[in-house]
């Protein structure tokens, strides 16, 4: 064995190993028996694998968190046509290379970003194009949003993430303004880029994404009107009435109230932003839960609680390419 870094997508059946894995779970349970044990998700930036630890299960439970990279060793056991890790021994560390643990866009985020930039320039309202163009010019908004996630864990989680999903969305927009000429396309381009904007400040970026105590107290959407309040503000003569219903798109894109909006969408393009929000949340969430899924050679996944349903892995496996398929 070595302590030289091992990835995820490298771990065979019967290997035993010793390396560094980011712990993004890490639950306590309890086996048919009544016996307590540890269900663990290791990764790094190729993928995730489970893990069980079954000795010295209370200690562990209270020493070790979440989010913390952990040097492990153990061997890799196939368990119902899966591999999953047994772990021997688990200790805190911290001296890596981050770059195996920080996923990032398959895109350089700065060219995410310019795309985003030159959509903006075709808007024709000029209000909403200007209150757009002074947020992407802000320095210390630019530098963050080419680093930020777009959640903690649900989807787009990883550096650049956010600018990914700002961009997707602004394009899937720029379809629907044209296929449906009742759409006003400034509105729905403006809620593309604001609609998240305010998870800059709310999640830290790098391997271990947490909630900031602004994002614990204020939340996204609040933090993002205060950034329309204040690029509004600096120009002359903008519409109060045009910065509520671009407030409204921000604080009803989640659609629903049980879903953690302030309000539901009261007109068309709130409502469009809202699902199309949820639909590239879901696409890329999916698309990375099968791509995971496709390094076990199986026809199915693992069932998956968020979806509450397996689903068939061969139509992905062959577009792209995969060896399996």
């Amino acid at each position: 064995m070595t302590t030289q870094k091992i990835f995820v997508k490298d771990l065979k059946d019967k290997d035993a190993f010793e390396t560094v894995f980011l712990v993004k779970e890490i639950v306590e349970l309890t086996d048919k028996k009544g016996n307590p044990y540890l269900s663990l998700t290791l990764s790094d930036v190729t993928g995730s694998i489970d893990g069980r630890i079954w000795d010295n299960v209370k200690a562990l439970s209270r020493q070790f968190q979440q989010g913390h990279l952990a040097l492990v060793k153990g061997h890799v056991q196939n368990y119902q046509n899966r591999l999953q890790v047994v772990i021997h021994s688990l200790k805190e560390t911290e001296d890596v290379n981050y770059e195996d643990f920080i996923a990032t866009s398959r895109r350089p985020p700065q060219e995410n970003f310019e795309e985003i930039e030159k959509i903006v320039e075709t808007l024709d309202d000029q209000e909403i194009r200007q209150v757009l163009e002074l947020t992407l010019a802000d320095k210390e908004i630019r530098k963050m949003l080419l680093m930020a996630p777009a959640a903690k864990s649900i989807h787009h989680a990883y550096v650049g993430g956010l600018v990914e999903h700002v961009l997707s969305i602004c394009q899937i927009m720029n379809f629907f303004s044209s296929h449906y000429d009742f759409l006003n396309r400034n509105y729905l381009i403006f809620g593309a880029i604001y609609h998240d904007l305010g998870k800059i400040w709310e999640l830290t970026s790098g391997h271990n994404i947490q909630y900031t105590d602004r994002g614990r107290l204020i939340g996204h959407m609040q933090i993002a009107c205060e950034i329309l309040d204040e690029k509004a503000g600096t120009i002359l003569g903008f519409s109060s009435e045009k910065k509520d219903l671009l407030k409204h798109i921000i604080l009803s894109h989640h659609t629903k109230l049980e879903y953690g909006s302030p309000k539901r969408p009261k007109f068309l393009e709130a409502l469009l932003v809202g699902l199309v929000d949820e639909l590239d949340s879901r696409m890329n969430c999916l698309e990375g839960f099968m791509s995971e899924e496709l390094t076990n050679g199986q026809n199915w996944t693992r069932y998956s609680p968020m979806f509450d349903r397996y689903f068939f892995l061969k139509l992905l496996g062959e577009k792209k390419g995969h060896e399996n398929y």
